[in-house]
């Protein structure tokens, strides 16, 4: 009989399909009780439909906080709800039933006990319907995609981010060849610049239209673009169709490489995002090094137009690729995936858009020109000064008056966000005074070749590299997001200031040391802003914020360039005057600062004085290196960063 059964056993019996008036009515006086397991944070991200927010929860709950409850004391707590308000005399041991042991194995176990929950509400999914589920369950990645989709779409991306890097270092070491061809040595620098402009122009630009048409349009234009130009540099016939063409590169190169960033962070959980970083580092770091590696030997033994030739192939297999497995729907909020795309173009910021482009198209002109190919009196560097100074206001009115801001001012004006963004900056503008500048110490003070100076850069690019790739391995397994900003900020900070004690004598191996130090604190630094700033930003903001962050880490690079390039050239007419003496002595300064190759060819009277003035000139600039550099300590330390899983 039940009632023996009950007596017997010591512990009431209640059955959940029961049809039996009684046991409804004992059903509806527990209700309350046991509908204190429903009130826990992670019984709700397991039942919650919401799939972002169960993700988030369960990331939340890999690791117990210090107000998180073990499944033990919870059993515990809820036991002793029960014996005191129920006054049915349930004892705690009595909780040892299936529903509390799959809920402590669903908090702490397999994907199968998150699909398991159905039951319990007495309805039952269909066997298709919960393969499903548990095959969608166990891909670790955002947006619905599977483990083998995700790969192909992130293999494609990888190697695109690696040809990139590859197109963009290959002119190092080979515009010599191309340049000689057309006879138009002169010229040279402009295969960077029309590349640099349009890349760092469109960075912004591409990342916002992502939010708008979703990530999938960019991408696949960006490819396009990119495969045209790389076309257009293998078939081109002038000077001047090479640098159209290079300028249409940068363009690809620009989307490409933003929207490959925003995807994966789209993908990715920001609890894993540093190990894909750290994939994304390895790749950035060999193309690169191949470039400038293989670049000069394609040009001597299979001709130029081959170096950009062999990237097509390659290029439209990721093409395809892409066309396929990318989701169109990427990126899109759910009210937008059924607006059509002239609904959707209405709120771009098409003023703040032409606005920025503009503004930044003509700083970057304007620095890449002055003292370098143009004084910095001339028309055009003037116009170009000009055109960015009246932009910049007309920018910031615009901004704060669109409905959705290409570059919304609100991250320049609130901490951590501005404070990663401008430390981000300023970390680019030192690292790149240095590299600029240590060819031209190993040159003109310590008389080594082109060659060999550029061997030396090797150490400091592969030690950036290692610590790059160690950096996201690392905050993934420490989750902790402020360690590598201090580290990477005095690292930076540290290496110009240990630069400016190099000497022509002091050992190779303690000024390689020095020269490494920069570029290690690079290789925290930039990972390490990224992955802070993705963590502390909304799922909705992270294009609009990679694309700033990349775009400012750009102007940086560029401002790097020609402000250490400025104050080398003024200290150097001072150092030159002061030091240099002589019957020849204008003779010897205008030699000196028309080619550094001259210096090994002057009497070594004069070669010892251009030295000397060289040496302090370095030394000069590298201090102010070094305190742009304190600059970036000074920003990372006083933020807070939460650790990762825990988006703030």
């Amino acid at each position: 009989m039940p009632g023996s059964d009950d007596e017997n056993s010591g512990q009431p019996s209640i059955s959940p399909i029961s049809t039996d008036a009684h046991h409804r009515r004992e059903f509806s006086e527990d209700t309350p009780l046991l509908r204190a397991a429903t009130d826990l944070p992670y019984y709700h991200s397991i039942q919650s439909p919401d799939e972002t927010f169960r993700d988030h929860e369960l990331a939340a709950d890999v690791e117990l906080g210090e107000d998180d409850e073990t499944p033990s004391e919870y059993e515990t707590r809820l036991g002793r709800a029960i014996s005191f308000s129920s006054q049915t005399g349930i004892e705690p041991s009595s909780l040892e039933s299936a529903m509390l042991r799959d809920t402590s194995r669903r908090r702490h176990g397999s994907n199968k006990g998150v699909n398991g929950i159905q039951s319990r509400r007495g309805s039952t999914a269909t066997g298709a319907e919960g393969d499903g589920n548990v095959q969608e369950q166990k891909s670790p990645f955002h947006g619905g995609i599977s483990v083998r989709q995700f790969w192909l779409i992130f293999l494609g991306l990888m190697g695109n981010m690696f040809i990139v890097c590859f197109d963009s270092t290959i002119m190092a070491s080979s515009h010599p060849v191309i340049t000689s061809y057309f006879h138009s040595a002169n010229s040279a620098s402009w295969l960077s610049t029309a590349f640099l402009l349009t890349s760092t122009a469109f960075q912004p630009l591409s990342g916002r239209l992502s939010d708008t048409m979703g990530r999938k349009p960019p991408l696949i234009f960006g490819m396009v673009l990119f495969i045209a130009g790389t076309l257009w540099c293998a078939l081109a016939q002038s000077m001047t169709s090479f640098i159209l063409a290079r300028a249409l590169c940068g363009l690809g190169a620009g989307a490409t490489m933003t929207m490959g960033s925003i995807i994966t962070s789209d993908l990715v959980p920001i609890e894993i995002r540093g190990i894909y970083q750290s994939y994304i580092n390895i790749v950035y770091g060999l193309g690169s090094a191949l470039g400038v590696a293989t670049g000069g030997a394609m040009a001597d033994h299979l001709g130029w137009r081959w170096e950009f030739g062999v990237q097509i192939p390659p290029l439209l297999l990721i093409l395809a690729t892409s066309c396929v497995f990318v989701p169109r729907n990427l990126g899109l909020s759910h009210n937008k995936e059924n607006e059509s795309f002239l609904t959707a173009m209405k709120t771009f910021d098409y003023k703040g858009s032409l606005v920025l482009t503009a503004g930044t198209t003509f700083l970057i002109l304007s620095l890449s020109l002055g003292g370098n190919i143009y004084p910095w009196t001339h028309p055009l560097v003037l116009t170009a000064l000009s055109i960015f100074v009246v932009s910049t206001p007309l920018l910031i009115y615009i901004e704060l008056h669109a409905p959705r801001p290409i570059m919304p001012l609100h991250l320049f004006t609130h901490a951590p966000r501005s404070n990663l963004i401008f430390s981000n900056f300023v970390s680019a503008i030192t690292i790149n005074a240095i590299i600029f500048n240590m060819p031209i110490f190993f040159q003109a003070v310590r008389l080594e070749t082109a060659t060999s100076s550029g061997l030396r850069l090797l150490v400091s690019a592969l030690s950036g590299t290692v610590c790059g790739v160690s950096t996201g391995f690392l905050i993934t397994w420490s989750r902790r997001l402020k360690w590598p900003l201090v580290l990477g900020g005095a690292l930076v900070f540290l290496g110009p200031l240990t630069l400016t004690t190099i000497t022509k004598d002091m050992p190779i191996a303690i000024v390689l040391l020095f020269l490494a130090l920069g570029s290690m604190g690079q290789g925290f630094q930039f990972p390490g802003t990224f992955m802070a700033i993705l963590a502390v930003s909304d799922q909705a903001e992270q294009a609009v914020v990679t694309s700033t962050l990349m775009l400012w880490r750009s102007l940086g690079t560029v401002i790097g360039v020609a402000s250490s390039s400025l104050v080398l050239q003024n200290a150097l007419v001072k150092y030159l005057d002061a030091f240099v003496s002589g019957p020849d002595k204008e003779e010897v300064i205008r030699k000196v600062r028309g080619s550094i190759e001259a210096i090994v060819d002057l009497d070594p009277h004069y070669r010892s004085q251009v030295v000397a003035a060289y040496s302090a000139s370095l030394r000069a600039t590298f201090i102010g290196a070094a305190g742009v550099g304190l600059i970036t300590l000074l920003l990372v330390s006083p933020i807070r960063m939460p650790r990762l899983g825990k988006r703030s």
